[in-house]
């Protein structure tokens, strides 16, 4: 099986993942890296940008520390594909079996438990719900409604840097809260 080289030089293979892989730092590190929308946007603005927002909308609804771990982590599988636009990722059977095998394998390392069905719906919703308030913003369209969120997602160019130590922070924060009690 092929592999890349990830941030932290481990070879992955991201087709036929082993858990022992997964890496908390090289997910980080690449989604502060990976440019929302493909790169058609008005400014950088990254995945793991984008993963932050979620996890706080996720708090702002008052979901559980572990479906903000779920909004924070449910994109970690483009750490190692990379983003794809949901028009053309639409009509890539193989990739889409195995980008939702490898999100499996990460969520089993990354998440104290599994998410529900009803949690992985409310990512899902979440997820949608800020794609279609960051596109009228980013792109510039009118033409597109924004839906109304409970918390106001930063869409400023930051620093990667700050957006990999903030995804990390909130990481453990995340963490330590799904484990307390």
């Amino acid at each position: 099986m092929e592999t890349i080289t990830t941030y932290s030089g481990v070879e992955f293979a991201p087709r036929d993942p082993d858990p022992t892989g997964v890496s908390l730092a090289d997910i980080a590190h690449a989604l502060s890296l990976l440019c929302r929308g493909n790169g058609h946007v008005a400014h950088f603005y990254s995945v793991g940008q984008h993963s932050l927002n979620c996890a706080r909308e996720a708090a702002a609804r008052g979901d559980s520390p572990l479906v903000q771990l779920g909004c924070l982590l449910h994109d970690a599988s483009e750490a190692y594909l990379c983003d794809i636009p949901r028009p053309l990722k639409a009509a890539m059977e193989t990739y889409r079996q195995d980008e939702a095998r490898l999100q499996r394998c990460i969520e089993g390392v990354l998440l104290p438990a599994p998410l529900s069905e009803a949690d992985q719906a409310e990512v899902k919703a979440i997820d949608d719900d800020l794609l279609f308030t960051e596109l009228p913003r980013l792109l510039g369209r009118s033409d597109i409604v924004p839906t109304p969120l409970a918390a106001e997602p930063d869409l400023d160019t930051l620093p990667f840097a700050q957006v990999e130590q903030s995804f990390l922070d909130l990481y453990h924060r995340l963490l330590a809260a799904c484990t307390a009690g």
